[in-house]
C-alpha cells in the first residue's frame, strides 16, 4: 500500500526498525491480553476495562469483581506498548521527511506523549486502592492521553500520506481507524458517566478506542515491511 518508488532505499532500509515495532507492540498487546484473560476466570472482554488485567489486588471496583493473577503481564505489555509505539513514531517521524515539518513534530510530540500515557497505565492502576490513595489520577491523565494520541496518529499518517507516499487505501484506512477509536473514546466517557446513554458495556467502548490504535500499528508495520520486501527485490532484479 505504499509507493515503493517515491521513496529512497535507504529510507525504506531504516523504516524496517520502526515496523517491526509497531508490529511487536500491537501483536504483544493481543497476546499480553489474552494470556492474562485467560489466567481471570469469569473476565469479561464486554463489560471489564482492558486495565483490570493490571490490577494486582484482589477485590471489587465499581461494581466489578477483580482478581488478576497475571497483572504483572498485562502492565508489561501497557508498557510495551508505549515505548515500541512511541519510539517508532519518533523513528519513522525522522525518516520521512517527505512529510511536512509540522506533521513530523506533530508525530514525535503525539509518540512521546503516548509513550508516557502507557507507562502511567502501567505503573498507576484502576482500582479501589489508587482511588483511595489519590493514585487513580494517573491511571485516568495516562489513559486518556495514550488513547487520544495514538489514534491522532494515525489520522496524522492519513493526512500526510500522500507526501510520503502512502497509497489512498492506506490513507483512508488510517482516518478511519483513528477517527473510529475518538468517537469510542467519546462514547466511553458519555456511556461510563450517565445512565441516560447505554448503547453498549463500557468494556466494549473502551475495546474499541484500544484496539483501533492496535490494528493501525499492525497494518502501518505490514505495510512497511513489505514496501521494504518489494524494494530490495526490484532493486536485484
Amino acid at each position: 500500500m505504499t509507493r515503493t518508488d517515491t521513496i529512497p532505499s535507504t529510507v525504506h532500509r531504516g523504516l524496517v526498525v520502526p515496523a517491526v515495532a509497531w508490529l511487536v507492540a500491537g501483536l504483544g498487546w493481543l497476546t499480553g491480553e489474552a494470556v492474562s484473560a485467560s489466567a481471570w476466570p469469569g473476565y469479561s472482554y464486554a463489560t471489564n476495562y482492558i486495565s483490570d488485567l493490571g490490577v494486582p489486588d484482589v477485590g471489587s471496583f465499581q461494581g466489578r469483581a477483580i482478581d488478576s493473577p497475571l497483572h504483572g503481564l498485562m502492565n508489561a505489555t501497557f508498557v510495551g506498548q508505549g515505548v515500541l509505539f512511541g519510539a517508532a513514531t519518533v523513528l519513522a517521524a525522522v525518516l520521512l521527511r517527505g512529510a511536512s515539518r509540522r506533521a513530523r513534530v506533530t508525530a514525535v510530540v503525539l509518540g512521546a506523549v503516548h509513550l508516557v500515557g502507557m507507562v502511567l497505565v502501567g505503573s498507576f492502576h484502576g482500582s479501589q486502592a489508587s482511588t483511595e490513595d489519590g493514585t487513580i489520577a494517573f491511571h485516568v491523565l495516562g489513559a486518556a492521553a495514550a488513547i487520544t494520541t495514538g489514534n491522532v496518529v494515525a489520522i496524522v499518517a492519513a493526512a500526510s500520506g500522500r507526501r510520503t507516499g502512502a497509497t489512498r487505501g492506506y490513507r483512508v484506512a488510517s482516518a478511519v481507524l483513528g477517527v473510529l477509536g475518538l468517537v469510542a473514546l467519546v462514547m466511553l466517557v458519555v456511556d461510563s458517566s450517565t445512565s441516560a446513554v447505554d448503547v453498549f458495556p463500557d468494556g466494549v467502548w473502551e475495546r474499541g478506542s484500544v484496539y483501533t490504535i492496535i490494528a493501525w500499528e499492525v497494518l502501518t508495520g505490514a505495510v512497511l515491511l513489505v514496501g521494504a520486501v518489494r524494494r530490495r527485490s526490484a532493486e536485484r532484479a
